[in-house]
């Protein structure tokens, strides 16, 4: 059968399956009709950023984006407008959260990796502030890993350029995720977006190498004293100049933290670094970001709905498998052990049966259900550890009579939906193939 038609097509792009969900965006995989690349296309709504007055805010994230065209930095390709929707146009990384290598596994980087990781890490903030351009929200959840094993930093939603210092030259908004927030953020007596994205870096090179946070508290006062007092202690198997390096990046006086220059220049830092190499000197435009939030048909697209549950091609399932085999879409992986974020299995039966089965083994579980088209959203009735647990459903087609049905965390607590997930697979056995090879189910992560 002809996808095209049953997928949404905005201008010359195919859209597909939903990588990610957020308050005002989700993210989708699409395809170049006119070239075959793939991408990733982040689909705000303009009556919401309208209405939350975030005009600004967007248009600070897609300026950020275009000023910081670097190897390790996920790029903006082109931004896009319809009469309701923005589309911006991202590269499409492949190879999933640096989160997951150490959540999948429940551990840790060894120290080769850590590093490499963290030189790549040092290379793209180092040119965000050299570009004036501060992140405010690095935690390992924004960054991910491209097909070739290199970082790729995304996220620049609470990105900060230099004309949102006050008079002072500093910042002010308090901002970021608390466990990886710099004291001085915490602090609200204004601070430097550098100094404060350095200290988030050493945050990240301790969870990488320890495969756990150096300051972690429910209790968020709690917390926040311990980032303030830097109390931490590293794990006896960290090198000697592993832990210097994150003693002097963890300093709670940002004023003797350690810089970027100086980080270059530390010995454990050093080892086996290679800088990136691009054109430092490329032309940016920034025309088209006043464009898509006026009427302006500059930047104009059309979209093209379908009806029936979007097909998915070749590319999508490999690329959903991590790889070349396709085994694990059809296969239970008893290697993952930890909790994931997204579940898949497969099943013959049709579509609008799938749904139904999913509703039915929902609901007892303690969960509202909302049904459009091929898509379900499932929200706890009851606040777990993050909030309502949050999970995102949807169906496509694979092949005539063969679907893949895919459940994906929204919102609430990764364990909590693992374990969700785990109670609602007793409900869908009858709708779940199975293979006539060893009769498992088939989820995959």
């Amino acid at each position: 059968m002809n996808g095209n038609n049953n997928r949404m097509r905005v201008g010359k792009y195919e859209l597909g399956k939903t990588l990610g969900e957020g308050t005002f965006a989700k993210v989708k995989f699409a395809k170049n009709l006119d070239t075959g690349e793939s991408v990733a296309i982040k689909v705000l709504d303009k009556d919401k950023i309208l209405k939350h007055k975030m005009v600004q805010q967007i248009k600070r994230e897609i300026s950020t984006m275009k000023l910081v065209k670097h190897p390790y930095i996920v790029q903006l390709l082109e931004v896009m407008a319809s009469k309701t929707k923005i589309y911006i146009v991202l590269e499409y990384v492949t190879g999933g959260e640096l989160f997951d290598k150490i959540v999948s596994t429940w551990s840790r980087l060894i120290e080769n990796d850590a590093r490499r990781y963290f030189q790549q890490l040092i290379d793209a903030v180092d040119y965000c502030h050299s570009r004036n351009v501060y992140h405010r929200d690095l935690k390992p959840e924004n960054l991910l890993v491209d097909a070739n094993g290199n970082l790729k930093i995304s996220d620049f939603g609470l990105s900060a350029l230099p004309q949102q210092c006050r008079a002072d030259g500093l910042l002010h908004t308090t901002c970021g995720t608390p466990n990886y927030v710099a004291p001085e953020v915490i602090n609200d007596k204004g601070y430097h977006g550098a100094t404060a994205d350095l200290w988030s870096c050493g945050v990240i090179l301790f969870v990488l190498m320890a495969g756990y946070l150096p300051f972690d508290e429910q209790n968020l006062m709690t917390l926040y004293k311990k980032i303030y007092r830097a109390e931490f202690t590293c794990p006896s198997f960290f090198s000697s100049g592993a832990r210097r390096l994150i003693m002097k990046i963890l300093d709670p006086n940002p004023k003797t933290r350690i810089t970027a220059a100086q980080i270059y220049q530390n010995d454990w830092f050093k080892k086996g670094y290679s800088p990136a190499k691009f054109d430092k000197d490329m032309d940016i435009n920034l025309d088209d970001i006043d464009a898509v939030f006026s009427e302006s048909t500059d930047y104009m697209v059309t979209e093209e709905r379908g009806v029936k549950p979007p097909a998915m091609n070749a590319f999508e399932l490999i690329s959903l498998s991590r790889g070349l085999n396709l085994s694990g879409l059809f296969e239970t992986r008893e290697q993952d052990r930890g909790p994931q974020k997204e579940s898949r299995f497969t099943s013959t039966k049709p579509a609008n049966e799938i749904i139904s089965t999913i509703e039915k083994a929902a609901k007892p579980l303690g969960f509202n259900v909302q049904k459009r088209d091929y898509k379900m959203k499932l929200q706890a009735d009851k606040h777990g550890r993050k909030g309502h647990l949050s999970v995102a459903t949807e169906v496509f087609e694979v092949a005539p009579s063969l679907f893949m049905v895919e459940l994906r965390k929204k919102g609430g607590d990764t364990l909590e939906y693992h374990n969700f997930y785990r109670d609602l697979s007793k409900g869908l056995q009858d709708i779940v193939w199975r293979s006539e090879k060893d009769g498992n189910s088939s989820p995959i992560k």
